[in-house]
Order: C-alpha cells, then structure tokens, then sequence
C-alpha cells in the first residue's frame, strides 16, 4: 500500500509536514523518514509557471504522478485567511486541469493546521468540499491540529481514528484485503463511478443520468 502526503507547509521545520508524516506513518506502519512527502513549497515557482504555460516542469510532473498512482494521499495544508493556502489549492488546479480523473475514487485523508482551534471546521467547508468536487472518496475522520494540540493524547487518538479509517479505505478500494475496486468510465467530462466489492455493484453513480437543473427549471415553467 502506497501512501503519499502532500504537505502544503512553508516553514521549516513544518508542523503541516509533521501531521502529514505522523499520519501516513500511522496508515502505512512504516517510519515516518520512509514516507514519501511532496512539499509544495518546494514547486511553488514550477506551479506558477504551469498556470501560463500549461506544461508542468519535470519535478512537478513527477510530483503529479506520484500523487495520480498512489494507492492513498495524505493531504495537509496550514490555514491562511480561513481556508486552505492558495499553494495547496493551486496545485490541486494544476492537477486537476493535466487530469480531471486524477483523483477520481481514491482515499484522501484531508488535514490542517492552524494557530487556534477557532479554524477548525475549515476541514468540513474547505477541504471535503474540494476532494468531494474532485471525485475523491474522502476519509471520514478528518484531523484538525491547532498549536495546543501537539503532545495531547486527543491529537494522538484523531490520529490513530483517521490512520485507521484511511488504511481500511485504501486496502478496500484497491483489492489489496477483499477484492474491491473502483472503476471509471466517461471519459473527462464525467462519467460513472462504480464501487464493487467481492464482484457485486455496491454503488454507482452516473453523471451522463442527471438532468441540468436549467432543463428541471424549464419544465416546471412550462408545466404552470
């Protein structure tokens, strides 16, 4: 099982990058020093730059494909204005925009970190929404560690809950303990998610099935 963090830390050393390691250390059982961890600040200017050419430079296209065949993302991001940073959001544009499907039916644990707990539902009106938008199947526990939090045994048992939450998704999703998978169909203009899980279909959603509001609208006009 292959866990990566995508820490959207500034500083070093990071605290952002520490909940990131400590959790996918949880998930994984490995170290924390043998996870792998994207630090965007390290692809700050190649993010930039890929807005205007539309090409990413070879560290981050590396960093995209790492993130795109990962069996499960740790994602990690400071808190700035009340909401995730603009470097975390734009590498999500970045790779969103190379691939809509990129991280379509995968387990992504969402996390941050901030100075007061006062920001901590930025995980449940910033982050799910975001990963929920890109079609990601997003952990149920999300961690939230303000300054205090570190060294309290609450922050160590959100850990321990989301560690575990991400390691039963991602071994479930990817048949690694049950035989399930996620398959995609539809192309980039969003098609149909379906989850299966010992050969039965568990669930399915499909986008070319929904009627646009506007047409919804304009039959009720019609119909009064």
């Amino acid at each position: 099982m292959s866990v990566v963090v995508v820490s959207a830390g500034l500083s070093v050393p990071s605290s952002t990058r520490l909940l990131g390691e400590r959790l996918a250390a949880a998930t994984t059982g490995q170290a924390p020093e043998d996870v792998r961890v994207i630090e965007l600040r390290d692809l700050a200017v190649d993010i930039a730059h890929n807005f205007t050419s539309g090409f990413p430079a070879p560290a981050l296209a590396e960093a995209m494909d790492a993130v795109t065949g990962a069996d499960g993302l740790v994602v990690v991001t400071p808190v700035f204005s009340a909401s995730y940073s603009g470097l975390f959001k734009s590498f999500f544009d970045v790779l969103g925009v190379r691939d809509r499907e990129a991280l379509a039916g995968k387990p992504v644990l969402i996390a941050a970190t901030g100075g007061t707990p006062r920001h901590s539902l930025v995980l449940e009106h910033a982050l799910r929404p975001l990963f929920a938008h890109l079609r990601a199947v997003v952990v149920p526990t999300g961690v939230y560690a303000a300054s205090q939090d570190w060294g309290d045994k609450g922050l160590d048992a959100r850990i321990e809950r989301a560690a575990g939450e991400l390691a039963a998704l991602t071994g479930a999703l990817s048949g690694a303990s049950g035989g399930a998978s996620v398959a995609t169909d539809g192309g980039t203009g969003g098609g149909a998610i379906s989850v299966t899980r010992g050969g039965a279909a568990a669930d399915k959603f499909d986008a070319r099935n929904v009627v646009p509001f506007e047409e919804q609208l304009a039959a009720l006009r019609s119909a009064g």
